[in-house]
């Protein structure tokens, strides 16, 4: 009498969806020398974020408008994947992206509700910079 043997199934899993977020909130840090973006939820757990160096840029160029745009524009993408249509921007720092980044997430096809400007500003603190000279 042959032996009987058992043949096992295993069952194969479903990858799991990402989870549908309606709003979500932008943070962009806009330095004089690179731009970041943070996409979290409404809790504040990230999501995704980007920067004007991890998109490829190097040197004087992640300083750029377009270098910010471009981080903008992953960040975003990122967005509508998870199901996103509405943010709350928060902007901090005085970098030249600044304005870019909101524009780009604006023609990225995400609402912005709000747009609040948490540039932490010294009640005369620490010594400034001095005045570049050229």
């Amino acid at each position: 009498m042959p032996k009987k043997t058992q043949i096992k199934t295993k069952q194969v899993k479903k990858p799991a969806s990402p989870k549908q977020i309606m709003s979500g909130r932008v943070y962009v840090t806009a330095t004089f020398n690179n731009t970041l973006v943070n996409l979290t939820d409404s809790r504040g757990n990230t999501i995704a974020w980007s920067s004007s160096g991890a998109v490829g840029f190097k040197g004087t160029r992640k300083s750029t408008p377009f270098a910010a745009i471009s981080a903008v524009e992953k960040v975003a993408a990122s967005a509508k994947n998870v199901g996103m249509s509405s943010v709350e921007v928060y902007i901090k720092g005085p970098g030249p992206g600044r304005d870019a980044a909101i524009r780009a997430l604006r023609n990225a096809g995400l609402n912005i509700t709000m747009i609040a400007d948490v540039t932490p500003v010294p009640h005369n603190g620490a010594r400034a910079k001095k005045k570049r000279r050229v």
